[in-house]
């Protein structure tokens, strides 16, 4: 069976990390014919616009989508394509699984949660303005639903059944955000007695933060808010790894898209040294969805075996703190490589090889946006 997927390149390393995605997913056997759209800083200069019509046009067409990471310029310029792409499609639920797959690059080797972000409203809704004529005060409408705050915790819900997965928590700040903390909070409040397999419970934002970097083990699916999830999802990524290592999927009613959690790096576009890891994990979330679920397990075990054995991974990964001896970097490419000649070769019985957690987390170079 074939399937056709619109694939975004994005700006940056954008056009390096989808490369290698496909040559990851090519090495699955599965059909996938791309159809390639441009949105981002190459879209304003041949279109006058980050997000043309075409490629909101394609999406829709073809159900799914696989996407590079894009610039959004900070403090100025276009507004994100990220936000734009969500509302138009309403691509509501943002679904960010964190997995400690980094090999020694995490003091936290048992991590595996997921967050789930509201992702078409909140503080990122972009209702935003000047309070005086000067500039020197500005307000931004956090703007909170009972619509959207029903259907993004039904969706956790739902995840955290499908997958197997034991506990839900809600994430808020009702203490202080007394109408839309307490509209999120309400919403989880009604809908937890409709799932009694699952625990539920609830933590306050900075609560969580704490409770995250102390015992991760303890967390399973986390449901929130946008700018909260945005906020937590970079935190867990970092008890994972890293945002190299960090895949993205966004789901709405028949449409998904999927998208590294972390941006553009536009300093290291060209250079063919991006980790790829992330948007090759993007592959595996989107097979999944595709139903391939063979081909997206040995995607992932590939990724796996590759990081572990640390003889072809990107400088990121080769950084003290990511092993324990030296490792020379190797490019975008030539991990890719490494990764797909794996795929057809893995084991999936075997048991994952579980490398030493790090004694102390490098920083995390990926992190431009």
């Amino acid at each position: 069976m074939g399937y056709r997927v619109t694939l975004i390149p994005g700006d940056g390393i954008g056009p390096e990390v989808t490369a290698a995605a496909r040559r990851v997913a090519e090495a699955t056997g599965v059909s996938i014919e791309w159809e390639v759209v441009e949105a981002g800083e190459v879209a304003i200069r041949a279109h006058g616009t980050p997000l043309p019509e075409p490629v909101l046009d394609s999406i829709r067409r073809n159900r799914v989508a696989l996407k590079g990471p894009i610039t959004t310029p900070i403090g100025g310029g276009f507004r994100s394509v990220n936000v734009a792409l969500r509302q138009q499609l309403d691509l509501y639920a943002s679904v960010r699984p964190a997995r400690a797959i980094a090999g020694e690059g995490t003091r936290f080797p048992e991590t595996n949660l997921v967050v789930v972000r509201e992702a078409t409203e909140g503080l990122y809704s972009g209702v935003e303005h000047w309070v005086d004529r000067d500039h020197t005060a500005a307000e931004t409408v956090n703007v909170v639903t009972r619509k959207a705050s029903d259907r993004i915790v039904r969706f956790a819900f739902e995840l955290a059944r499908r997958e197997h997965r034991h506990r839900v928590t809600a994430v808020h700040k009702a203490n202080i955000m007394k109408t839309t903390g307490a509209l999120f909070q309400a919403a989880f409040r009604a809908m937890a007695p409709a799932y009694p397999d699952l625990a539920s419970d609830e933590r306050l934002i900075d609560n969580m933060c704490m409770q995250l970097v102390k015992k991760p083990s303890e967390y399973d699916v986390i449901v929130t808010t946008n700018l909260f999830g945005d906020i937590l999802s970079d935190l867990c990524a970092g008890l994972a790894g890293g945002l190299g290592v960090a895949p993205g999927a966004l789901y709405g009613d028949g449409i998904a898209a999927f998208e590294p959690v972390h941006g553009s790096a536009p300093k290291y576009a060209g250079q063919d040294r991006a980790d790829p890891v992330a948007e090759i994990l993007c592959v595996e979330l989107l097979l999944r969805h595709l139903g391939e679920k063979e081909a997206a397990d040995r995607v992932f075990r590939a990724v796996w075996e590759t990081i572990a054995e640390k003889k072809v991974v990107t400088y990121d990964l080769a950084l003290p703190g990511y092993t324990q001896r030296p490792v020379p970097a190797s490019s975008c490419s030539a991990m890719a490589q490494e990764i797909a000649r794996k795929v057809p070769e893995v084991d999936l019985d075997a048991p994952l090889p579980r490398p030493p957690a790090a004694v102390a987390a490098p920083g995390d170079p990926q992190l431009e946006a």
